[in-house]
């Protein structure tokens, strides 16, 4: 026998036991393969088992994630460190009250109807910061220090939120931007307004929560006659942007004085123009009488008569 022979039937009979061995015949003494049952350790047909063996492996993949990075894995739907998801009423809620936040967090979930993100240290909210919460009716974000609002701070809000809380903040002025298209009851107490007609402005687009207007008062950076005043009082008293008893007067004032300087105005228009009219007759020399001659035949009647 020459040796490539017996190298070739070792091959061949090494591949017959390995295949034996995969269709549950490896441990078979011999006679009928179908009399002899195979182990249950290798009850799986044919390359069915190779894939058994590799689903288990991918079962044991997040083990061994967990194991390799110390800790559980993280989710992007795993509220911030201090918040937390809870039903209120039926109504999904999330609060991250005294949760040291310092932006927006992220990870509320879209069917959040309620959202407090008080008594953090919040200083902006950016445009677009609520647009995945299609379904929010209620935002607190009272006891901040928030300086800025964006003008399009709440948008995709339009249809769904109605209470807004933005008291004790750092707020001096607010864009009226950002209420357009609201239907919400806003707190805008314990801030320190300017006072200016941004502020008015804001006020005709939403509506104050009850007992709250008092809390809108004039802060340092206002004029110095105004601090430390309420400003719905001042709306309505003082002559600030045209409103108020002393605004409307001063609005009639102006439209006697804009009314009486029309009419003077056509009336010396209407005098330049008849001068104008009439200057060729004004400068022309009055005509003489033409006296007639007297006939001496009528001279002598006359006397005679006399």
């Amino acid at each position: 026998m020459s040796k490539q022979g017996f190298w070739r039937r070792k091959l061949v009979s090494r591949a017959k036991r390995q295949g034996d061995y995969f269709r549950g015949e490896g441990n078979s003494t011999g006679g009928d393969s179908a009399t002899n049952q195979p182990p249950s350790s290798y009850s799986t047909p044919g390359l069915c088992q190779p894939v058994a063996m590799f689903l288990s492996a991918a079962h044991l993949l997040p083990l061994l994630l967990v194991i390799n990075t110390g800790g559980s894995v993280p989710s992007p739907q795993t509220p911030p460190q201090g918040c937390y998801v809870a039903e209120e009423a039926g109504e999904r809620t999330f609060r991250c009250s005294q949760a040291g936040l310092s932006s927006v967090p992220t990870g509320i979930p879209n069917d959040t109807r309620k959202l407090y993100l008080d008594a953090n240290q919040l200083a902006s909210v950016p445009a677009g910061a609520f647009q995945h919460l299609p379904v929010l009716e209620e935002l607190d974000l009272s006891h901040n220090a928030l300086a800025h609002l964006s003008g399009a701070a709440f948008q995709g809000l339009a249809g769904t939120l109605r209470h807004l809380d933005l008291s004790a903040n750092q707020l001096a002025s607010v864009p009226v931007e950002a209420f357009v298209g609201l239907q919400i009851q806003v707190n805008l107490s314990a801030n320190p307004w300017l006072c200016d007609c941004a502020l008015q402005e804001v006020l005709q687009q939403v509506r104050l929560a009850p007992g709250t207007g008092t809390g809108i008062v004039c802060g340092p950076g206002a004029r110095p006659d105004l601090v430390g005043q309420e400003f719905l009082l001042l709306a309505r008293e003082e002559e600030l942007c045209g409103t108020g008893r002393g605004g409307a007067r001063r609005n009639t004032d102006v439209a006697l004085l804009v009314t009486m300087g029309g009419w003077l105005i056509l009336v010396t228009a209407y005098l330049i123009h008849y001068v104008w009219q009439n200057r060729d007759e004004t400068r022309r020399p009055l005509k003489r009488t033409p006296v007639l001659p007297v006939r001496s035949e009528d001279s002598s009647t006359l006397s005679t008569m006399v």
